[in-house]
């Protein structure tokens, strides 16, 4: 079982204890009432956001967990780990589970398209995987370097990838074809993306602690650059609504930007505010709560930010 220690700032924030190592994955789980956490123990913890205390570990995998999806409908979870295996967890029958060797030095992101899920890795390699069979039917080289992150856009039709080469590849979500590529996007890797709410901007984080704004209407243009953070952008956030986005960072904190102006509205800290200790890895907002994660082994529920 893992614990939780609730210290609220006012009513604004649970902590959430209990995993070994640090914390680099989340996900939705059985519903929008339960909140899934992959760490670098191999842990995947299940959080009833109602009644968080305890969380419950439904599954373990080899290695630092970094991606993770659950596919509700089949009680199938998918974990991405550290040596590059994909790990297919059949929450029914466990014996059904395997591991899958693919990419090289490491799995860093999932995203889910219609029936297939989209996974990158350290080998530079973009995967498309049939989740029925549970096996990859497509892969595409876009890079010499790692593939770090995934963003979506419908209205688009579109796919970003980040990559430590510094470059952003546009992609067409459907058939996979290159469209464009976004050369020497930031100084170093490109570690998080986000589109707009109204998917006519996409916003990107690096290893360089900058935050770049993308118009995507006509020629994608830079039509902001901000020195958001010391260190690493690990993750950016969409609040639902629109109107803030977060982004969070290896320099412990996590911050609140408004949209459309792109000015800071507030500064979330470890020691001040009861934030988080160590590097944030990743962010997600579900029910009525921020949730980040840590290198400091803990998730935090945020409220009133919205």
């Amino acid at each position: 079982m893992v614990n939780t220690t609730e210290q609220p700032i006012g009513s604004e924030r649970i902590r959430l204890t209990g995993h070994r190592a640090a914390v680099f994955a989340l996900a939705r789980g059985r519903s929008e009432r339960y909140l899934l956490s992959g760490g670098g123990e191999g842990w995947i913890v299940e959080w009833d956001l109602q009644n968080p205390d305890p969380g419950r570990v439904i599954a373990q995998a080899e290695g630092n967990i970094f991606a993770l999806h659950h596919f509700t409908e089949r009680q199938l979870l998918v974990a991405g780990t550290l040596t590059g295996g994909l790990h297919w967890i059949d929450l029914a029958d466990q014996a059904r589970s395997r591991n899958i060797a693919h990419h090289r030095k490491g799995v860093f992101d999932f995203m889910v398209l219609g029936d297939s899920l989209l996974s990158v890795g350290g080998g530079g390699t973009l995967s498309r995987w049939s989740v029925a069979e549970r096996r990859s039917t497509e892969s595409l080289l876009l890079s010499h370097e790692s593939l770090r992150c995934l963003a979506y856009s419908e209205r688009r039709g579109e796919l970003a990838v980040g990559s430590s080469d510094q470059n952003i590849y546009l992609l067409d979500a459907e058939s996979l074809v290159l469209r464009q590529t976004l050369v020497k996007a930031h100084a170093n890797s490109v570690f998080s993306l986000a589109y707009s709410p109204d998917q006519r901007q996409l916003l990107s984080g690096g290893r360089d602690a900058q935050l770049k704004v993308w118009n995507l209407e006509g020629e994608v243009t830079l039509v902001e650059h901000i020195p958001a953070h010391l260190y690493t952008i690990n993750d950016i956030c969409w609040q639902p609504a629109g109107a803030y986005f977060f982004t969070a960072s290896r320099d412990k904190t996590i911050k609140v930007w408004e949209a459309g102006s792109y000015r800071l509205r507030k500064v979330l800290e470890g020691r001040r505010d009861g934030g988080h200790l160590n590097s944030v890895n990743r962010l997600r907002w579900q029910g009525d709560y921020l949730v980040s994660a840590s290198d400091d082994r803990t998730l935090i529920l945020w409220e009133g930010q919205s």
